[in-house]
């Protein structure tokens, strides 16, 4: 099984009252997306940016380390 580390930054908007996820982007590094993530701040309530381990044989994402937040995201470890 190979397992790489990839970074991730998901974005979160209200929906009815509920924080809901948006859709998320790659970026090369953790830099990459910490500024990502710095950007997209100002158009979302929430914005993370998560250095994540991915299985590249399922494409499971997993052990999920937050870089960078801005505003109000939820607890990917929660789920």
């Amino acid at each position: 099984m190979a397992n790489a580390e990839k970074f991730i930054v998901l974005p979160y908007r209200k929906n009815r009252g509920n924080l809901v996820p948006g859709e998320m982007r790659q970026a090369s590094n953790s830099v990459s997306a910490e500024k990502i993530a710095s950007a997209m701040a100002a158009r979302f309530v929430g914005v993370a940016a998560y250095a994540v381990i991915v299985d590249e044989e399922t494409g499971d994402m997993s052990s999920p380390r937050l870089l960078a937040r801005y505003g109000e995201i939820a607890d990917l470890n929660a789920a």
